[in-house]
């Protein structure tokens, strides 16, 4: 995971210490459109357009990898009532997405792992989202 890179990992740590502050979160909600704290850039309408282009629905478990705080799996979750994993190298952005869930009432699952090694089995998922990890 990160905690083998001394570097990268107070990196994460750096930056999920301010997901919280109340300015990161007005700053999120006025640029993204939620405040979720997140690492992320994808906007409230694209992730809108996830929803509808994956055609989520109550009856689907959706994987969000490098999901940081959350964002936009939990949203995706919440708003089309799909089960949603939620998976990122970083044991605090796990942290902070569970706690995310429980507040906002959605069932998710936190896995720490990395994307190119998935602790899954073949076929888990419906659907499968990744936001601003591949840049």
């Amino acid at each position: 995971m990160v905690s083998e890179d001394p570097y990268l990992r107070g990196q994460f740590q750096d930056r999920y210490k301010i997901t919280n502050d109340p300015a990161m979160r007005r700053v999120d909600r006025t640029v993204i459109g939620a405040d979720y704290g997140s690492c992320s850039y994808t906007t409230r309408d694209q992730a809108d357009q996830l929803a509808e282009l994956l055609i989520l629905n109550e009856d689907m478990l959706l994987l969000d990898v490098g999901s940081g705080a959350g964002w936009p799996g939990i949203y995706l979750a919440e708003k089309t009532g799909c089960s949603v994993v939620l998976l990122d190298p970083t044991e605090e952005g796990m942290v902070i997405a569970a706690e995310r869930s429980a507040t906002d009432g959605v069932a998710a699952a936190a896995v720490v792992a990395l994307g190119d090694a998935l602790p899954f089995r073949d076929g888990v998922f419906d659907a499968a989202t990744s936001s601003d990890v591949f840049c």
